[in-house]
């Protein structure tokens, strides 16, 4: 009996460990497969991740070609505007030259017609002189009185007291020429703004107005894109982003990098105010349109004058009345320029800002001005 209990007791013995042997052997294998998936997984990641560094070497070196090629562009536009600036100042140089050499001929013709026409008159005086000796001397009384007459009369010269030439040089050969070329550098740096828009335009983003920032008494279109301002007030909800002061109304989107471009129509228009303003801009009380209070704004006034409210703001005459403006911001540069956009001209630019928050493209129509300025503001697409 006792033997068969502890071969009993074995035979127990040996299935527990067993079992204990199975689940050490489940688990191993368990862990194996876990360690197997974890470095496939971990495979997979390294894989992506190094197709991922693939794609941006291609894109870096996109970008370098690309750079390149905007670079040769710039560089050949560069070359044609001051090459013809060169030959602007050459052509109005030699022009100049060409016309003071002209002027000094002319002058020395003058001179010699003068010189001539005196010596003319001087040889008729020695004659007319030698001719009074002579008669002096005559004992020809007869002669004497025939000849008196013509030869004691007044000689039919010339008043040469207020004849002379003037050695100074006409300016206004000079006048002409500086003239000329203000209006030839007029002409370069309407071609020089042109260039600079037509490569703002390329950074051209699609925004929308935000209903929810629109000072109640303006007036915004279903589609979010014109915006106007209105008689009374609108029943529009309390909104800690809506502006109560400024008859103001930013866009959705806002930018904290890179380059964007926005441009709208202000035809029909008397008075606006177009710019970005900061993420943190003031909304419930006025503030001093600056940048120092957190928009970069350039507006029109009803005297005609565009106005850059800056600290201090400065106005300046508008030349011809702009339909369609456009706004471009480099937020790494901090550059803020303006465009008109059917002549192309550059306005006006803040540069060297420090911008540190996110930036909403700005609009405000200002007052309708019983109903003289209640064209709206249209966010227009960039073609």
């Amino acid at each position: 009996m006792t033997s068969l209990r502890v071969t009993s007791g074995k035979v127990k013995l040996e299935t527990s460990s067993h079992n204990v042997s199975l689940q050490k052997l489940k688990s191993t294998v368990k862990s194996d497969i876990h360690s197997q998936n974890q470095l496939v997984q971990t495979q997979t990641d390294i894989h992506q991740m190094i197709q991922d560094r693939i794609k941006k070497i291609q894109e870096i070196q996109h970008s370098v070609e690309l750079r390149k090629r905007n670079t040769e562009e710039e560089k050949s536009s560069s070359f044609e505007l001051f090459a013809d600036l060169i030959r602007s100042f050459e052509r109005c140089q030699s022009e100049l030259l060409k016309m003071m050499e002209e002027q000094q001929k002319a002058a020395e013709k003058q001179a010699e017609d003068l010189i001539n026409e005196l010596q003319q008159e001087i040889t008729e005086l020695r004659k007319r002189n030698t001719e009074l000796e002579q008669l002096s001397h005559t004992d020809d009384h007869l002669h004497l009185l025939q000849m008196y007459s013509s030869l004691c009369s007044r000689p039919h010269t010339k008043n040469w007291t207020e004849i002379r030439i003037d050695s100074d040089v006409n300016v206004n050969s000079l006048h002409r020429a500086l003239t000329q070329l203000k209006k030839t550098h007029k002409t370069l740096n309407e071609k020089l703004s042109q260039t600079g828009l037509k490569w703002a335009q390329k950074y051209a983003v699609d925004v929308t107005l935000d209903p929810d920032t629109a000072n109640p008494y303006l007036i915004l279109s279903d589609n979010g894109k014109q915006v106007s301002h209105g008689d009374t007030e609108q029943n529009v909800p309390e909104n800690p982003k809506r502006f109560y002061e400024g008859l103001c109304a930013l866009a959705k989107e806002r930018f904290g990098s890179g380059r964007f471009y926005y441009e709208v129509q202000v035809k029909g228009k008397t008075e606006w105010g177009l710019g970005v303003a900061r993420e943190s801009i003031d909304r419930k009380r006025g503030i001093t349109l600056s940048p120092e209070d957190g928009v970069w704004i350039l507006g029109l006034t009803d005297d005609n004058e565009y106005i850059v409210y800056d600290n201090p703001s400065v106005s300046f005459p508008q030349g011809e009345t702009p339909e369609k403006m456009g706004v471009f911001v480099d937020y790494e540069e901090g550059l803020v320029s303006f465009y008109d956009v059917v002549s192309g001209f550059h306005i006006y630019s803040f540069t060297v800002q420090n911008f540190t928050e996110k930036l909403y493209p700005y609009f405000n129509p200002a007052d309708n001005d019983e109903s003289k300025n209640s064209s709206p503001l249209v966010i227009s697409p960039v073609s």
